[in-house]
């Protein structure tokens, strides 16, 4: 079971705001009215909560708009600015680990409306080998993290475990072979430097054959995506592309690794993405 938590977030911050707008215009000027007629002495006295509740206003109006400044800025710098996220399954080892909280850049490709996720002021364009995180197509109330691979336009061939675009194959570094794995199943996989556009990053590869071979050409106005964690990644191979209006922001920071509830959080996989 998901839940959108943006939204349950712009719904909060609609219903405090026309309490606190209500507030404003009912009760706040017949507060004034009353401090003004009272003694200095009496109006010092008072806290500003016995304030509040002055001229009767009702203790639910007082409650719910009290909350509206808090929800306002956390949904301001959620909307626009920055948001969090925690990453949820391995598809990304070994850039990003499960357990790592990560924080995404909101206004990269775009400030974009919250909800509709409208773009209204353009900036920049996503780029090939950017850390990107979007409403999954297929069910859009779930968020989903990969590596964009392919622009719009761009014919894509993923075959025996090679990446070419537009008939170019990305190359990438022999690391290491790894009998144990961050996979949960610490499966062994060959560790590769792979360079997409020149951005270097690493990736797994495992030793088993996986249905995930083809040749896409990416539509305008969409992107073609993979996890860095190849052959363990439900990405644009399985399910398509990622329509621009999808996209959320750039993931670029991991700030915490927290592997379970009972664990003890820590900063050692703090830094920038790749």
């Amino acid at each position: 079971m998901s839940f959108d938590f943006e939204l349950i977030l712009a719904i909060a911050f609609l219903v405090t705001g026309v309490f606190w707008v209500y507030d404003r215009i009912v009760y706040l000027p017949k507060r004034k009215q009353v401090l003004a007629s009272m003694a200095t002495e009496a109006r010092s006295a008072l806290d500003k909560d016995a304030k509040e509740r002055l001229a009767q206003t009702p203790k639910f109006v007082v409650e719910v708009k009290s909350y509206f400044v808090i929800i306002a800025i956390i949904f301001g710098l959620r909307s626009f600015v920055v948001e969090p996220f925690q990453i949820p399954s391995g598809s990304m080892l070994p850039t990003l680990k499960i357990g790592d909280f990560i924080l995404v850049n909101k206004f990269d490709y775009g400030l974009r409306l919250p909800v509709l996720n409208t773009t209204i002021i353009p900036t920049t364009e996503p780029k090939r080998g950017d850390v990107v995180v979007f409403k999954y197509p297929l069910k859009p109330d779930l968020n989903y993290i990969k590596r964009l691979v392919g622009l719009p336009g761009d014919h894509v061939v993923y075959r025996n475990k090679i990446l070419t675009i537009n008939g170019k194959q990305v190359s990438k570094e022999f690391l290491a072979k790894l009998p144990v794995s961050l996979n949960p199943d610490q499966e062994p996989v060959e560790l590769f430097n792979e360079n997409l556009g020149g951005v270097q990053h690493e990736i797994y590869n495992s030793f088993r054959f996986t249905p995930h071979e083809g040749e896409w050409t990416v539509p305008e106005g969409h992107y073609f995506v993979m996890g860095d964690n190849r052959d363990n990644s439900a990405d644009s191979r399985f399910w398509g592309f990622v329509p621009d209006e999808n996209m959320k922001g750039r993931a670029f920071y991991v700030w915490l690794h927290w592997d379970e509830f009972f664990s003890i959080p820590s900063f050692k996989n703090n830094g920038l993405i790749e």
